[in-house]
C-alpha cells in the first residue's frame, strides 16, 4: 500500500491535476484496435478540466481521489442509477444502484494498493447512497481490469456497446451486491 495515501472526494481545487491524470490513464484501458486520435478526442471531450469542474458540480456524480504525497494516483468516478440503455437495464436488476464510470491508477503505483483502497471508497460511497448494487462497463479485452473487478466481487451480469471514435467496443457488464 502507498504511504500515506488517502481517499476522499475530489476538491475544485484538483481539477487541473484530475483532468491530467485522466489523460495519462485512460489510454491505459483502451484496446490496441483504438487509435491515437480517437483517444485524443475523447479525453478531449470527457475528461478536460471543464468537464471535470462539471462533474464536482453534477449531485448525481461522485469523484473520488487516492492521493499520497500531495499529489493525486488515481481516481474514481461514480454516477447514481441507471443510463437510458436497454442493455445495461436489462444486465443490472438490483436497484437503486450506483455506476463505478472511471477508475483509473496511474501506472508506476500499479500493484500498490490505490485501485484497492479505491474501490472500497467506491464501495462504502454507494452504500451511503443506499444503493442495492454497483455496476461498471469493462472492455471484453481488458482482462487486467475483469481480474480486478471479480476480486472484489464483481460478475459479469451482460453485455453493452461503447463508442470510442470512429467504432464501437464491446464491453461487458459487471455488477455486485452491495
Amino acid at each position: 500500500m502507498e504511504r500515506g495515501l488517502r481517499v476522499a472526494p475530489a476538491t475544485a481545487d484538483q481539477v487541473a491535476e484530475l483532468a491530467d491524470v485522466a489523460a495519462r490513464t485512460f489510454p491505459l484501458a483502451c484496446p490496441p484496435s483504438v487509435g491515437p486520435d480517437d483517444v485524443a478526442a475523447f479525453i478531449a471531450e470527457n475528461l478536460s478540466r471543464e468537464r471535470f469542474a462539471d462533474y464536482l458540480a453534477d449531485p448525481d456524480r461522485a469523484v473520488l481521489t487516492a492521493v499520497a504525497d500531495g499529489r493525486i494516483l488515481g481516481y474514481a468516478m461514480m454516477i447514481r442509477g441507471l443510463p437510458d440503455d436497454p442493455d445495461v437495464a436489462s444486465a443490472v436488476t438490483a436497484t437503486p444502484t450506483v455506476e463505478l464510470s472511471k477508475m483509473y491508477v496511474l501506472p508506476e503505483v500499479h500493484g500498490g494498493g490505490v485501485a484497492a483502497a479505491l474501490m472500497s471508497a467506491a464501495l462504502q460511497h454507494a452504500q451511503t447512497l443506499g444503493a442495492a448494487s454497483v455496476w461498471l462497463g469493462v472492455n471484453q479485452r481488458n482482462e487486467r481490469a475483469q481480474r480486478f473487478y471479480a476480486k472484489h466481487g464483481f460478475t459479469v451480469a451482460g453485455t453493452k456497446t461503447f463508442r470510442l471514435g470512429g467504432h464501437w467496443e464491446q464491453d461487458y457488464v459487471m455488477v455486485r451486491s452491495v
